[in-house]
C-alpha cells in the first residue's frame, strides 16, 4: 500500500518543480538544453519541464547597487566615498544579457564600467570640488560615461549618487578655514555696504537742508522783510499789553513795560 504512494508523490514533486512564478518587476528567460530562447516570459505562473529547461529571472525594476570606492582627485589625493548606482535592465535585452554576460552582470559588467568611469571623471576635479556644489556635476558626468558604455547592452543608468565624501583630515581643515574666511569677508562686505549707504543718506539729508535754506534765503527779499515788519507793528499795536517799542523803522525791538520799573 505504501509503495503505491511513491508514484503519486513523485508526480506531485515533479508538478511542483515544473512551474514558477514571475513577479512584477521581473522577466523570465528560458534556457532549454543549454540554449537561450529569444523571447521573454511575462509576469505570472510559467510551466516548464524541469529536466530540460531552466527559467532565469531578471529584475526590470530599479536596483540600488551600493559601492564604496576611492576617488582619485586632480591633485593626486584619494577621497573615499559611499556611492549608490541606480540602474535597471530593459526587459527586451534580458535574453541577450543572460547569453552574453550571465546573471552576475552586476559584478561582471556594471561594477567594472563604474570603476573606470569614476576614476576618469573624478581625476578631472580637485578634492575640494567633491565636497562642494560641484558634486552634482561629478555625479552627472559619471552617469553619462556609464550610459554611453552600457546603453547598447540593455542597461539604463538612472543616477549615480555620492552619498558621503571622506576627505583627508588636513584638507578638511583647510576647506573649513577657507569657508570661514569667505563668510567673514562676506560679513565685512555687508558692514561696509551698510556704512556706505548710511553715509550716502547723510549726504542727501545735508544737501536737502542746504537747498531748503538756500530757497528760504533767496525768498527773503527787502520788500518781503519790510512787509513782515509792518505786519509785526500792526499786531503789536492791537495787543492789550503795554509795551515799549524801539525801532529804526525796519524792525521792532519790543520791551515789556512791566519790567522797566
Amino acid at each position: 500500500m505504501k509503495r503505491s504512494l511513491y508514484p503519486a508523490l513523485l508526480l506531485a514533486l515533479v508538478g511542483l518543480t515544473s512551474c514558477t512564478v514571475i513577479r512584477q518587476g521581473e522577466v523570465g528567460v528560458k534556457r532549454t538544453l543549454g540554449k537561450i530562447k529569444p523571447g521573454t516570459l511575462p509576469e505570472g505562473v510559467q510551466i516548464f519541464n524541469p529536466l530540460l529547461t531552466r527559467i532565469i529571472k531578471l529584475p526590470t525594476r530599479t536596483v540600488n547597487l551600493e559601492v564604496r570606492a576611492p576617488l582619485p582627485s586632480k591633485e593626486g589625493l584619494t577621497v573615499q566615498s559611499d556611492i549608490s548606482i541606480l540602474y535597471r535592465v530593459e526587459g527586451s535585452y534580458a535574453p541577450r544579457i543572460v547569453e552574453q554576460i550571465g546573471p552576475s552582470y552586476a559584478d561582471v559588467l556594471i561594477l567594472p564600467v563604474f570603476r573606470s568611469a569614476v576614476t576618469d571623471v573624478s581625476s578631472r576635479y580637485f578634492a575640494k570640488d567633491m565636497h562642494t556644489g560641484q558634486r552634482a556635476e561629478i555625479e552627472r558626468s559619471i552617469r553619462d560615461v556609464m550610459t554611453n558604455q552600457l546603453k547598447d547592452r540593455g542597461f539604463v543608468i538612472e543616477s549615480v549618487l555620492l552619498k558621503s565624501i571622506s576627505l583627508p583630515a588636513g584638507l578638511t581643515k583647510a576647506i573649513e578655514d577657507k569657508l570661514a574666511a569667505e563668510q567673514d569677508a562676506q560679513r565685512m562686505q555687508f558692514v561696509l555696504d551698510k556704512e556706505r549707504q548710511e553715509a550716502q543718506r547723510r549726504i542727501i539729508e545735508a544737501e536737502g537742508t542746504r537747498d531748503a535754506q538756500k530757497i528760504i534765503s533767496e525768498g527773503l527779499t527787502p520788500m518781503l522783510i519790510r512787509f513782515k515788519t509792518v505786519e509785526a507793528f500792526n499786531r503789536l499795536s492791537t495787543s492789550p499789553n503795554s509795551k515799549v517799542i524801539i525801532t529804526n523803522g525796519d524792525s521792532p525791538l519790543m520791551l515789556n513795560a512791566d519790567r522797566l520799573d
